[in-house]
């Protein structure tokens, strides 16, 4: 039965030999004729990737220490390959070090330099679950890479949820599997809320045109910050939203943001793919070994609701850590701190066979 582990004490692993990763290099991969889900299709869907690393093969040529690094729903794989996330678990001497690991880190359906909405369909592009998302993520390491079984997956938030549906949907695909801020199961409360608000303020703006405006609809916008808050520390927005200036100058850091990296309907589908998630159902046909970790203050994925006590016996060889609040913790951010959490990836990684 799985173990479940509340960390009194915050030891934020010393990153010592830590640096920077190495440029990846900048792949794609052409999946022709894919059928969706939705019983919709597209001639030829790309999805772009980067790898980092070296391949190392068994004796039958089978690379044996391929690692799938999945990113959040609200951007692409810089995210994952940003200084803070990076360093301290893909630099020397890290858990998930370059120099011993294949790390491949692709830009999901919907995102970065894959196939998106925005590059013409607009609101005509076909409908897509994370179902899709974690079909082509596959196809991507079985076919375009050609590793039959990984050492590991690696997630956070939308790639954690979507490391969880690997377990399930492909038991034999990897050895083991670290979700980071997700729940396995379907989304509820302040984050459902939060994602059916977010579409309604697309879709009712007069500016969207049903997905084919001229320019950015902008009333979206004054939703976003909503969404920043929810993802972000109560104990830290404290210390640094004192007074109006200060909560105006964080709006308009967060408009610009917004405006700057995006598109509206490339939102509006990233957050509308979380419909078909719920791997609860399936979490008994988990045969990799597995390790969530949670943090106290995440307010998307509330720990006191005890959802993870009810499901983590269902994961046969399943650990949970929940990361207590404290001064070096982000709210749901925390995820991209790997400082903060990276010696728990580190002790579950030296559990793996070599």
């Amino acid at each position: 039965m799985p173990v479940v582990l509340l960390i009194c004490i915050l030891g934020a692993a010393s990153v010592a030999g830590a640096q920077a990763l190495a440029a990846p290099e900048r792949h794609d991969f052409i999946v022709k004729n894919f059928r969706f889900q939705s019983g919709e299709s597209l001639p030829e869907v790309k999805i772009h990737y980067r790898t980092a690393g070296t391949a190392l093969r068994d004796g039958n040529g089978r690379i044996t220490n391929g690692v799938l690094v999945l990113h959040g729903s609200s951007g692409d794989a810089g995210q994952v390959l940003a200084a803070s996330f990076s360093e301290p678990l893909f630099g020397k001497g890290g858990p998930l070090d370059a120099s011993r690991h294949f790390l491949i880190f692709p830009d999901n359906l919907g995102n970065g330099r894959s196939t998106k909405p925005s590059d013409g369909l607009r609101a005509r592009f076909p409908k897509y679950g994370y179902t899709d998302m974690v079909t082509l993520q596959h196809r991507l390491v079985t076919e375009g890479l050609g590793i039959e079984r990984l050492k590991l997956v690696v997630g956070i938030s939308m790639g954690g949820m979507q490391g969880w549906m690997w377990g399930s949907r492909y038991p034999d695909a990897m050895e083991a599997i670290v979700p980071i801020a997700a729940m396995p199961t379907a989304i509820q409360g302040r984050n459902l809320l939060w994602r059916r608000i977010l579409s309604r303020a697309i879709r009712k703006d007069p500016e969207w045109k049903n997905g084919n405006y001229d320019k950015q609809p902008q009333g979206f916008i004054s939703i976003m910050p909503m969404f920043d808050m929810l993802v972000q520390s109560p104990a830290r927005l404290g210390e640094s939203i004192t007074s109006y200036a200060a909560a105006d100058a964080h709006l308009q850091e967060v408009d610009e943001e917004t405006l700057e990296e995006d598109d509206a309907n490339n939102i509006l589908y990233r957050f509308e793919s979380s419909f078909d998630f719920n791997p609860e159902p399936e979490l008994e046909k988990i045969r990799a070994r597995v390790l969530t970790i949670l943090f106290e203050d995440d307010e998307l994925n509330p720990i006191n609701l005890g959802i993870m006590e009810r499901l983590m016996p269902k994961v046969k060889s399943g650990r949970m850590v929940v990361v207590p609040a404290g001064p070096d913790t982000e709210g749901h951010r925390t995820q991209v701190k790997a400082s903060v959490w990276r010696h728990h990836v580190q002790a579950f990684m030296e559990t793996l066979p070599k």
